[in-house]
């Protein structure tokens, strides 16, 4: 089914509920987009053009977005790519609201996966399925099915996926056998991990040397959980089949997670780093901690810290349970093509450069450079094993209404308070207590979230 839209009039009202929303500031204006909007054809680029391709890469993955743009110049005489660093995925929000506001949006923009009710709702751009099915695109065989599955919206594709990551365990091998465990076998759920962390836990004295287990206390982690077993995060299909009125996260995976992380680290077989991955990701490579979750994102940087220290290796992100029957969610971000106060041929040559970004030759090659997952199922893949581990775990499961993720217009906060449960439900220390109980403490993080919700789906009915 088709979820609710604002109405033309409303657009202004929409846009101040995201603003709130999503960085809390607000906005004043909006212009129809979405499903009024066309795709044009090839006939629409008649001389040449440039257009902006605001982004949120930095480092080595805006080099390759440069890298990329120089391969599309190549074929492409007539359009121009111009790439524009926004600033993180937070502040390319901030950035793009107040290009609404000022009716200044780029033609193409690359938006985080949460904020994608934020873009549906905006009515700012063209649904990637128009292009698709004016150029019959073969979306089946060029975009991972439990890829396309997060940006897909009343049964149809919003966004191109772009650069999409995938949640991992990672080991110490070296940790690993020198307990007398095999990473060959690793452990598939959290008690078995919790199991291993008691073995994997070295002390020298008083002091502990080596921590079983690490993770930020993410909240993206508990949205995976969640999904790994089967359960939806928000209500109505997960916000697929109406808006979500609700977050789940105050009962199941959520408090399970804030329970068991909380325990091991009470015992002293794992370290609370808090909220920043960072300091989560500095604790692995580092060799302090032997296990730990976190992105595919992070694998080219534990490869590179990991080189002459310990062996690295990779495996499927665990389930909360033997009995959990889900998956996980992927992450990133995609493009989207704004229509409002954009010419027939900036919003072709946006779509042309989308195409060029997907194929298979592209997403080789932007694989290859940033670690990221290739959308395209034709695109060769890194040959290193540790990668492949994510590549398997994405192509075993069934897209489904749990793994596609929640749709849900506040959906930042409520990765931000999931994270405020985790702090309440995990001392900060061993032999601490924590400040509230695991259900408690995630129940209150999921009813902080009521009356931001009802703000918003009151101002896009």
């Amino acid at each position: 089914m088709t979820l609710p839209r604002s109405r033309t009039r409303g657009g202004l009202a929409v846009v101040a509920a995201l603003s709130l929303a999503l960085t809390g500031c607000g906005a004043d204006g909006g212009s129809e987009g979405g499903d009024a909007a066309t795709a044009p054809g090839p006939e629409a680029i008649t001389e040449p053009i440039e257009i902006e391709f605001w982004h949120s890469m930095k480092e080595k993955n805006e080099l390759a977005i440069k890298a990329m743009v120089e391969d599309f110049k190549k074929v492409n005489d007539k359009i121009t790519v111009k790439p524009v660093f926004k600033g993180d995925y937070d502040q390319m929000v901030v950035a793009y609201k107040q290009a609404i506001q000022q009716e200044a949006t780029p033609p193409l923009v690359q938006i985080y996966d949460i904020g994608s009710r934020f873009m549906y709702d905006a009515q700012q751009v063209v649904p990637m399925y128009k292009f698709i099915e004016k150029d019959k695109f073969d979306q089946n065989a060029n975009i991972e099915p439990n890829i396309a599955s997060y940006y897909t919206i009343g049964g149809k594709l919003w966004s191109m996926p772009f650069n999409s990551s995938a949640p991992l365990l990672y080991m110490n091998a070296d940790a690993v056998r020198k307990a007398g465990l095999d990473p060959d076998k690793p452990p598939a759920t959290l008690d078995e991990i919790g199991e291993w962390a008691k073995k994997l836990t070295v002390k020298d004295g008083s002091t502990v040397t080596q921590y079983g287990f690490n993770s930020a206390l993410y909240g993206w982690f508990v949205e995976q959980l969640t999904a790994q077993d089967n359960a939806e995060y928000c209500d109505n299909g997960n916000g697929r089949s109406g808006l979500a009125t609700k977050v789940n996260f105050g009962t199941g995976a959520g408090p399970k997670f804030a329970q068991w992380l909380g325990d091991l680290v009470k015992e002293g077989y794992a370290t609370n780093t808090g909220r920043p991955t960072d300091q989560a990701q500095n604790a692995f490579k580092t060799g302090t901690v032997a296990l730990h979750l976190e992105s595919t994102s992070a694998l080219g940087g534990y490869t590179e810290a990991a080189k002459g220290k310990f062996e690295l290796r990779t495996a499927p992100f665990p389930k909360p349970s033997a009995t959990s029957t889900g998956g996980t969610i992927i992450g990133g971000a995609s493009l989207w093509i704004n229509a409002a106060g954009h010419s027939d041929a900036e919003k072709r040559a946006a779509w042309e450069f989308v195409k060029f970004a997907n194929s298979a030759e592209q997403q080789s090659k932007w694989h290859a450079a940033t670690g990221y997952v290739p959308v395209n199922p034709q695109a060769t893949s890194n040959d290193n094993p540790n990668f492949q581990v994510a590549v398997t775990q994405l192509r075993a499961q069934q897209p489904s209404p749990a793994t596609s993720g929640c749709l849900l217009g506040v959906m930042p906060e409520a990765r931000k308070a999931a994270e405020v449960g985790l702090e309440q439900a995990v001392p900060a220390g061993a032999g601490q207590e924590a400040k509230t109980s695991a259900d408690q403490a995630m129940q209150n993080a999921a009813a902080s979230l009521q009356s931001s919700i009802d703000k918003y789906n009151a101002n896009v009915k």
